[in-house]
């Protein structure tokens, strides 16, 4: 059986003879693409070329959305370093020697005697 193959094709081949260069593959390939093929499947050219186009679209849109949540993100750690520094500039503010340092200049004083609690008696109490 393997003979038989190689004489078929060395019947194919051509003789030294002929001087006509070989175009089979070439022209094979050409004769794949060609007018009514590439109009029968336009619709589908069209389809990957608008598939291409909202990949593309979508690959921005990620890519932007990815820079706004690290801009975000930076915005928040320095809000967060704002608030630490606020709160603990108020709590030191709001002790009793600071804050009895900035009413000095309106000339209140701090107490030297404990103050003292007031009771009402009711009158229905008797």
């Amino acid at each position: 059986m393997l003979q038989e193959e190689v004489i078929e094709t060395n019947q194919e081949e051509p003789t030294g003879t002929e001087s006509t260069p070989v175009k089979g593959p070439k022209r094979e390939w050409r004769l794949r693409i060609n007018y009514k093929a590439l109009v029968q499947n336009l619709p589908f050219i069209g389809f990957l070329a608008v598939l291409a186009l909202i990949y593309i679209a979508n690959s921005h849109l990620a890519e932007k959305k990815i820079r706004r949540i690290n801009q975000l993100g930076k915005e928040i750690k320095e809000l967060k370093w704002e608030y630490i520094n606020v709160k603990s500039e108020l709590m030191f503010r709001s002790k009793m020697s600071e804050v009895s340092k900035s009413v000095e200049q309106l000339g209140l004083k701090q107490l030297s005697s404990p103050p003292q609690k007031i009771v009402l008696k009711k009158e229905n109490e008797k």
